[in-house]
């Protein structure tokens, strides 16, 4: 069963609420095969848009005007400047999932955000990827991305729809559950991914008409 949510909120241990990623209009997952549903068909639509992009579009660096800019709250408008910059942002959010997960299953007490960041700082921590990536070719960042998207998928299999869903399953997940994590870096990320990347395309072709 599916419900709909405003917001995907994710807690840290000391029951923080930090909303990651606004996705209005998009059902969260409730279970297993729900979570493995929607991500792989977000993550289908994602390439989807993007494979239906010319490779000058692919290519090219966001014009977003700087009316559109100064009305936009959240950070990552103006710090990726085109699709490497996203499916850069979505692997290093893939890989804070593996890594925090197998920290933790180890016997590693770790938080999610790994020091020295934590959930009121974290918008440092991706400026961090963003500029750890700014040498990274735009064919290998989707090679890099597919690739995590396998790995996560592979980890969520693993576990039993309790053990993803069921309240402080886990004493590392705090008062959240492993599944909404889960969703997070998965299906709603891609969400995320997605409308930006068509408020890039609006812009791309908007700029082409008038010229």
């Amino acid at each position: 069963m599916m419900a709909a949510l405003g917001f995907i909120i994710l807690y840290n241990g000391v029951d923080d609420r930090i909303d990651l990623w606004e996705v209005q209009d998009m059902a969260r997952a409730t279970t297993k095969s729900d979570l493995i549903e929607a991500a792989n068909e977000q993550f289908t639509k994602l390439w989807a848009l993007i494979n239906a992009m010319p490779e000058e579009e692919q290519n090219s660096v966001f014009n977003f005007s700087n009316d559109f800019l100064k009305k936009q709250k959240e950070a990552h408008w103006k710090r990726d400047k085109n699709l490497r910059d996203i499916l850069v942002h979505l692997y290093e959010w893939h890989k804070l999932l593996l890594n925090w997960v197998k920290a933790n299953q180890c016997g590693e007490a770790k938080p999610f955000i790994p020091a020295p960041y934590n959930w009121k700082t974290y918008g440092q921590m991706n400026v961090g990827f963003w500029e750890k990536h700014q040498d990274t070719p735009y064919d290998r960042s989707k090679e890099m991305v597919k690739k995590s998207h396998v790995d996560v998928m592979e980890l969520i299999e693993k576990f039993s729809n309790d053990e993803l869903f069921a309240k402080k399953h886990f004493s590392w997940t705090g008062t959240s559950t492993l599944g909404s994590y889960c969703v997070s870096a998965t299906s709603s990320h891609y969400d995320w991914a997605m409308k930006k990347i068509k408020m890039h395309r609006k812009t791309y072709q908007e700029t082409r008409t008038s010229l």
